[in-house]
């Protein structure tokens, strides 16, 4: 059986494309305010396994900040959203979030 092609192509031929926004590329600007609308509004807000450092993503944890909602930063390393994020776990995302989502 022959190897799938790298990239996937559809069967129009043209390259199939993951739900995803590639490094370099711009966040659809609905989306993105959709988001920092969320953000603004949440009761708590999950920041998991980012560097905390790509703008304009970063922005919605620090709107959620702002708005004085609690932000929970889980990351192996210390990010410069740390000092804002009301509780900061370390560790990987994979070991963390069953603990805590676990009732």
């Amino acid at each position: 059986m022959p190897l799938p092609a790298i990239p996937p192509r559809c069967a129009c031929g043209g390259l199939l494309r993951p739900g995803v926004v590639w490094f370099g590329e711009p966040l659809p600007f609905e989306t993105l305010q959709a988001a920092l609308e969320e953000a603004r509004s949440c009761d708590l807000l999950l920041v998991v396994g980012t560097s905390a450092v790509v703008y304009p993503a970063v922005g919605v944890a620090h709107a959620a900040v702002e708005a004085g909602h609690p932000v929970i930063e889980i990351n192996p390393d210390e990010t410069p959203l740390t000092p804002h994020a009301t509780v900061s776990l370390r560790g990987r995302a994979g070991e963390i979030l069953p603990r805590i989502c676990t009732p």
